[in-house]
Formats: C-alpha cells, sequence, structure tokens
C-alpha cells in the first residue's frame, strides 16, 4: 500500500499545475437530462463554454467553464454583476461531474488562464456564440405534458414572454398554461411546420426560449449604478459605453459599431423644470418630429423615428428631482429589440434620495457650439427668415421664399403654422397659427405716403434662429417706386441680410410702411445695398383680401432706439421651414 501511495504522489506531482486548477462556475442542477439540457441551451446564448454534466448524484448540473480558480472567480463576479446567473451560483471543482452530456460529443476543455477584460462601469455580456444543438429524441403529446409538468415557475413564463416576443401571445405573463397560451403555442409550431398539439415538447420549448434568449443577450442588460447622476437601472451595456458627463446628462456612446447611444437625464428642479426639459428636449436632433409625445404633472414620454434614427425618452419628477433616460438606436437595429431594452430600462428605473448631476461636472468637451445643448444638437430648420404679426389672433405675414414646398412650417422652433394665402406677383404669405395665439404686439400702418428719405429701420432675424430677439438695421427710402417704376414697391438703402426677408420697414414712430422682399433675382445683379419693400398699400389690399382688417396707425414723434427695437421684438417672429 506504501508503495501505490507513493506512486500515486509522485504521478499527481507530475501533473501540470493547470490540470490540477481547474474550476467551474456551477449554475444550476436538475433531476433529469431533458431540464439540464434545456436550461444549458439557454444559458448557452448568453454565456460562453457552457456545459451540462452528470453528477455522482444521479442529477445533472450546468456550469461554465473549465477556468483556473482565479479566472472561475472573477468570471463569477462578472456574470453576477451582470445579472446574468442566480444569486446562488457558486465555484465547484468538478470532483463530482461524472462525464459531460452536452453538447454531445463536446469536449470538457482545458482552464483558461487569460483573465476576461473587464470595464469600470459595467460589463458587457458576451456575444453570443453558436452552439451544436444536439439531436434530442421527440416526445409524445403525453411525454411533453409530462416534461411541461416539471417546469418551475420560472420556466413557465419564460415560455409565456419568448411566445410574446415572438408575435403570438398578447396577454398576461402569470404562469398559468390557459387557452390563450396554449393558442399561441399552436400558433407558432404552425408557424414553425410542427404539428400544432398547443403542448411544446422540451426540444421546441428549448427552440423558442433559446432564440429569444440569444436575441436578448445581445443587449447585454447590465445592472448600472450611476452614482454621481444617483440613478440605478438595467441598461444595454452591450451595445452602449460611458462617454462622459455634460448635465443634465450623462452621455453613453455606441459600443463598436453598435449605432445605439443611451442619456441618463438627472437635474434637481419641479413641475415647472420637467416642463421645461419637455419641451427643450422636442428641440434636439435625437428627438424626431414623428412620434407620440404625452406629458402629465409627474413625468413625460417622447418618442420619435424618421430615416435616420428612432428614440424613447422618459424623465419623471421624483423627490424635487428629475431621473430618466434616453435610448437612441438606428432604423437597422431590431426595433421589438430596442422596445425591450426600453422596457426593461424603465421598469428598473430606481432614483436615489438627494442626489442629482452637479452642474459643474464634467469638461467642456472641444466641440461647442450655440446650437448644442449639453452636447446634443438642436434641430435645425432648412431656412429661416422673418414675419410679423398683423392681428391679435397671432396671424403673420410674411413672403413666400419657398414656404410653398416647405413640409412644416413654424414661427419659431416648435409653433406650427399654416400657410394661409400667397401673392407670388407680390412675393406676399399669410400664416395662420395651428392653435390660438394673443401676440404681445401686432403691425399698425403708416396710413399716409412717407418722406422720401427718411430713416427706415427693419426688424429680422438676420442671424436666422441664433438670437432670440430680432435685429434692428437702419437704412433710408430711397424712392416710393422700384428702379423699372414699379407703383407697388418702395426702394431702400439698407444693408440688410437674407434673414432679415419677410419683416415689417418701420419708420421713426414704430408705424409700419411695408415687408421687406427678397432680394431682386434676373439678369441683374443690384448693390448688396439695395433692397425693394412690398409698400404699406399693396400690403393693405393683401390683407383685405385675405379676411385680415389692418390697423393704421396714430403714432406720431420719432421714438427712442430702445422703445422702437422693443416695439419690433413684440410683433417680429422667425418663420422656419422644415423638411
Amino acid at each position: 500500500m506504501r508503495i501505490f501511495a507513493t506512486i500515486a504522489f509522485v504521478l499527481l506531482a507530475a501533473l501540470p499545475a493547470a490540470a490540477q486548477d481547474r474550476a467551474w462556475v456551477q449554475v444550476e442542477a436538475h433531476p433529469t437530462l431533458g431540464e439540464a439540457e434545456e436550461r444549458a441551451r439557454a444559458y448557452a446564448a448568453i454565456l460562453p463554454d457552457v456545459g451540462a454534466y452528470r453528477l455522482n448524484s444521479g442529477w445533472y448540473t450546468i456550469a461554465v467553464g473549465p477556468f483556473s480558480s482565479a479566472v472561475a472567480e472573477a468570471e463569477l463576479a462578472r456574470f453576477k454583476a451582470g445579472g446574468l446567473v442566480p444569486t446562488d451560483t457558486f465555484i465547484a471543482d468538478g470532483a463530482n461531474y461524472e462525464r459531460r452530456v452536452w453538447p454531445v460529443g463536446a469536449e470538457a476543455g482545458t482552464p483558461s488562464t487569460d483573465a476576461p477584460a473587464t470595464e469600470a462601469a459595467a460589463p458587457a455580456a458576451a456575444e453570443p456564440q453558436p452552439v451544436a444543438m444536439p439531436e434530442l429524441p421527440d416526445e409524445t403529446p403525453f411525454e411533453a405534458r409530462q416534461s411541461e409538468a416539471r417546469l418551475d415557475t420560472q420556466g413557465r413564463m419564460e415560455i409565456q414572454t419568448a411566445l410574446k416576443w415572438e408575435g403570438f401571445y398578447t396577454s398576461t405573463i402569470d404562469a398559468a398554461f390557459g387557452p390563450g397560451t396554449r393558442n399561441a403555442m399552436a400558433s407558432w409550431q404552425t408557424a414553425r411546420g410542427y404539428e400544432a398539439t398547443g403542448v411544446l415538447t422540451s426540444r421546441q420549448r428549448a427552440e423558442l426560449v433559446g432564440g429569444y434568449q440569444a436575441q436578448i443577450a445581445r443587449l447585454g442588460m447590465t445592472p448600472v449604478d450611476e452614482p454621481e447622476a444617483g440613478i440605478r437601472l438595467e441598461m444595454p451595456m452591450g451595445l452602449v459605453q460611458f462617454d462622459r458627463y455634460e448635465p443634465p446628462f450623462v452621455h453613453y456612446a455606441s459600443r463598436g459599431d453598435s449605432g445605439v447611444k443611451a442619456l441618463l437625464i438627472s437635474e434637481r428642479g419641479d413641475q415647472s423644470t420637467l416642463y421645461g426639459l419637455y419641451d427643450i428636449m422636442q428641440t434636439l436632433e435625437i428627438v424626431p418630429l414623428e412620434g407620440a409625445r404625452e406629458r402629465n404633472s409627474q413625468n413625460f414620454t417622447l418618442t420619435g423615428r424618421n430615416d435616420r434614427l428612432e428614440s424613447y425618452s422618459y424623465a419623471v419628477l421624483t423627490g424635487g428631482m428629475i431621473k430618466g433616460f434616453s435610448l437612441i438606436w438606428t432604423p437597422s437595429e431590431d426595433s421589438r429589440l430596442m422596445q425591450r431594452a426600453v422596457a426593461m430600462m424603465k421598469d428598473s428605473l430606481e432614483s436615489v434620495p438627494n442626489v442629482a448631476l452637479d452642474e459643474t461636472l464634467g469638461e467642456a468637451t472641444p466641440e461647442q457650439r450655440a446650437d448644442m445643448l449639453s452636447g446634443l444638437d438642436v434641430r435645425k430648420p432648412d431656412a429661416t427668415h422673418s414675419g410679423f404679426f398683423v392681428d391679435p389672433e397671432g396671424t403673420v405675414l410674411t413672403t413666400t421664399n419657398g414656404l410653398d414646398a416647405c413640409r412644416r412650417i413654424t414661427i419659431g422652433p416648435e409653433l406650427e403654422m399654416r400657410l394661409a394665402a400667397t401673392d407670388p406677383a407680390q412675393g406676399l404669405a399669410l400664416l395662420t397659427p395651428t392653435r390660438t395665439l394673443a401676440p404681445i404686439g401686432f403691425a399698425e400702418f403708416a396710413p399716409g405716403v412717407p418722406r422720401l428719405r427718411s430713416d427706415v429701420a427693419v426688424a429680422g432675424f438676420s442671424y436666422g434662429e441664433v438670437l432670440d430677439l430680432p435685429v434692428l438695421t437702419f437704412g433710408v427710402l430711397a424712392d416710393l417706386r422700384g428702379l423699372g417704376g414699379e407703383e407697388t414697391v418702395d426702394r431702400l438703402e439698407i444693408d440688410a441680410l437674407p434673414g432679415d426677408t419677410g419683416g415689417p420697414v418701420l419708420d421713426a414712430s414704430g408705424a409700419v410702411l411695408g415687408v421687406l422682399l427678397a432680394p431682386a433675382g434676373g439678369a441683374r445683379q443690384l448693390p448688396d445695398s439695395v433692397r425693394y419693400a412690398a409698400d404699406a398699400a399693396a400690403v393693405g389690399a393683401f390683407l383685405s383680401a385675405n379676411g385680415v382688417d389692418p390697423r393704421a396707425s396714430a403714432a406720431t414723434g420719432a421714438l427712442p432706439p430702445a422703445v422702437l427695437s422693443r416695439r419690433a421684438a413684440d410683433m417680429t417672429v422667425p418663420v422656419s421651414c422644415w423638411n
């Protein structure tokens, strides 16, 4: 015996260290081979190196590995952090593993000595790899019911969830296999070419749930605790990665070429802050115009889609703070998959009390522009010129300037207007609001003939919507007709910009003399300082013909420039064309 013991010791000492240091991450154990194979397939969709082993107790276990002991500990921590395995998962040395029973014919493998790549923020789920599917024996309906009866509540709910994902089940996920679930199973079987029994075999359950798990695994949904923002939630860390802080947002950039981005929203505030954020976010490129919008006293939801991107944004007012998220993806992504990520993010969203992003957090990015908000592009119109209110109901007079080709016309960034009337010969257009307006001021027209060489001013958005208020540009009334003798226009000497087109021409008292027209085209190029304005008589006729009664001005005397500028600002608006 002493001789045999010595030989055994010598042989053991001669084994490579790696062969002695073998460990597995043991996930689950089941009494039957069928159950173990089914669960092993599900885990193989989201974890690498999954196998099913027969134990010397007669049960079967699902385990990941083998690894070296150090790597196994790291992998266990990573799997648990990602919510990929049950909380009671542990490290096993494989001493009671009799043989590997799934995948059929696969080698047990060798320990992995390379530590997995990790990130400070959250691990990404491994990209699912194709797994060799063993040929399970077909089950009779009776055998299928027997194997189904051994499913636990979680397993039954997974089947319903997968059926809902595939579009066959629309009711509650409750683990109760009633008529609705049975009909969904039968419909799925028919769609896959199986006999429609309404009872899934073990193989069919594995196919259904495994396919669903493989798609969900792409998301890499991982619990994220963002301490600076005071937010905890599950995020698709397989598709995004932390980028930077730009309050009130935490930016997550695309991981690789996923094309998916995310924001966490965190700031202190009240209901008015929530409402303001709701309005501001609708001006951002990440919230396209087409999509549902919903807001109540405590939260809001914004969806948007166009040919370049889709997005979902949600924010809620809780404990004096606003917390939420946005998920942005390209239309090439599976919309069902992204909606699943949205639902999981929303269901798991948790606010840490009294913690919100510090407004001074983060560093300024190299690319900073006035048309950006916290690192996000503000939606920009295709063109912007000027217009002005002509009645108390908010009717706006402007110039045509291609408005008939616009898909959408607004004054300001979001207030939609309808193109009510045009006069192509004069180049005039009339816009009416889509909802009730009450402008601070509106135009009062000069009743008499203006004096030649008198000072005039044009109010307009010279620089588009970069500035919130119109610019006053001063000039001189050069003539009461055009260079070709046109009677319906006045000629001005003024250095106006293209954005001023459509703005009101004012005399020193603030009365409106006409509308600044677009620069003259044609074969002759006039000096930049020569501009035409439709005169008050032509404008009045156009307004009256379209049901607007122009108000005459009773003002006398010159106004100080500051007062004139304020009066112009009360009536002048930016007119934007969106396509």
